[in-house]
């Protein structure tokens, strides 16, 4: 009987020190400094592509309803809330705010690969919760749907999103990954290119940039016409942009080295 009690108890002794060494692994991965930065940077892409979208599109709402924000306060609209957010979340996240420019900065190796899903997921919840807020706070009739649709063909608006999404990641790898530029005004820069696409390529896609900004709207009102050119145009035009300037900037790295030498 003895024995028995005796292998009864070590069993239970041993039980629960399994369980508290699971509790211990958890609270051990749930207090790490990688899970805390990682949850603050979902956290910013979220909020921050809320902001985004909720600017951008519902003064594409207001001027369609009421006509007082006019096609350059849109464009002006666009280019100032991105650069507003880059400086006040950029610190922290990167301040994409873009499905595409995740997807290509992990390609480059600029964020691991393994944060890509949770940043995809933010973007896509600040963009759902946006446009819903939208849909709350205005009256959103078809005519006065914010999100993008080709205004002509399907492949025309595919080809300027990845020209204009070129431009934008072009712009984005310059000011935000090369240590020769000036990387306090990276806000200014990307928040002017914004505006500039606006101005070139709304009345042509609406100039999207931005596969979340197009989704959001799309799965609220349920407006999908030509949805996919806003997810592949931009994801191309990104991942070439980038490309290019990298090249580009491995072309002057053996020219400097170069003149450092001679002198």
């Amino acid at each position: 009987m003895t024995t028995k009690a005796e292998s009864i108890h070590e069993e239970e002794m041993s039980n629960m020190e399994e369980g508290e060494s699971v509790i211990n692994c958890m609270q051990l991965c749930c207090s790490s400094n990688y899970v805390v930065t990682l949850a603050q940077k979902v956290i910013a892409e979220a909020i921050g592509t809320y902001f985004v979208v909720f600017a951008g599109c519902g003064a594409v709402a207001v001027n369609k309803i009421y006509g007082s924000v006019t096609f350059p306060g849109v464009a002006m609209t666009w280019g100032l809330i991105v650069m507003v957010m880059v400086y006040s979340v950029g610190h922290v996240s990167g301040a994409h705010f873009n499905p595409a420019v995740t997807i290509t900065c992990a390609i480059f190796r600029r964020i691991p690969l393994k944060e890509v899903p949770l940043y995809i997921v933010a973007q896509l919840v600040g963009s759902l919760l946006a446009s819903g807020t939208l849909v709350l706070l205005l009256d959103i009739t078809p005519k006065a749907y914010f999100g993008t649709v080709p205004v002509g063909s399907t492949s025309q608006a595919l080809v300027a999103e990845i020209i204009i999404t070129f431009l934008l990641m072009f712009v984005i790898s310059a000011v935000s990954t090369d240590d020769r530029a000036v990387g306090h005004l990276s806000g200014i820069a990307v928040g002017m290119t914004i505006m500039l696409n606006v101005f070139v390529a709304g009345p042509v896609s609406g100039a999207s940039m931005n596969p979340a900004r197009s989704i959001g709207p799309a799965l609220v009102k349920h407006v999908y016409k030509g949805l996919w050119a806003y997810i592949v145009g931009p994801v191309v035009g990104a991942i070439a942009g980038a490309f290019i300037y990298n090249f580009l900037r491995a072309i002057d790295k053996p020219k400097r080295r170069e003149e450092i030498g001679n002198s």
